[in-house]
């Protein structure tokens, strides 16, 4: 699990080695005592159920620590019936020598910074792409979509119930040493999606953790009276021969 940047060794060069690193968010909900048990109820069940999986594949075990961490909330929900209508968001995110594999639950977004660019690799399960559709057909505004009150409602949660939309990476995506990852709360949301290509970029040479900070100071000094909670998680992609030997 990385907090809150961290870099990631290429396996690149290194015939045999095998290395395998889980990143992790949590956007919790249900008023401020009840989020944060959600996202730790998450992110701790998910770690630990993935490291259980030994024997199955990436793509099972994603899957099955998903299960787990849905259980858990399900599990704290009916020891206190107070926390009835709390849940979380979830991006879990395994680098190996394959490449990087996702599932995601939520509207954390998930992007891939390369070269320069930046592209969001997960779907968005709030009702933003709904009403963005609605404007590209013409039935709405683009001005009313992005005004709507409902934009920022989710379609899909971890909430203990029956999960109603998961995304999954469908192979592994092959990671390149210069490549950031970025997890996020939609509060990052907050900026544009060429301005955080643009912070990536200045800050790519010193590291995750500056490009996490760096994120996040330009969210708060946005200034946003309705700004929601943002949080970052950056993977910084490394070639083997950069890193310490052991």
């Amino acid at each position: 699990m990385l907090w809150p940047g961290d870099d990631y060794v290429s396996p690149t060069g290194r015939k045999g080695a095998v290395r395998e690193l889980v990143a992790i968010l949590a956007d919790g909900m249900g008023g401020h005592a009840g989020g944060a048990l959600a996202s730790q109820t998450v992110c701790e069940t998910f770690v630990d159920a993935y490291a259980q999986e030994q024997g199955a594949d990436t793509h099972a075990r994603l899957i099955s620590a998903l299960a787990a961490a849905n259980e858990a909330i399900a599990g704290k929900v009916h020891e206190n019936p107070a926390l009835s209508g709390m849940g979380s968001t979830l991006v879990g995110v395994v680098f190996s020598n394959d490449g990087a594999q996702w599932v995601s639950v939520g509207d954390s977004p998930l992007m891939l910074y390369r070269r320069g660019e930046i592209a969001l690799l997960n779907e968005d399960h709030s009702l933003a792409p709904e009403l963005d559709r609605m404007a590209e057909a013409g039935h709405i505004s683009m001005e009313e979509a992005r005004r709507d009150p409902r934009r920022h409602m989710l379609r899909s949660a971890v909430t203990g119930d029956d999960i109603d939309l998961v995304d999954i990476s469908k192979k592994p995506l092959a990671v390149e040493p210069g490549d950031y990852v970025i997890l996020a709360s939609d509060g990052l949301q907050t900026l544009e999606q060429s301005e955080v290509e643009r912070i990536v970029s200045a800050y790519a040479a010193d590291g995750a953790k500056a490009v996490a900070h760096a994120l996040i100071r330009a969210v708060e000094a946005v200034r946003d009276p309705h700004q929601d909670n943002a949080t970052v998680v950056a993977v910084r992609v490394i070639p083997a021969a950069s890193s310490p030997s052991s």
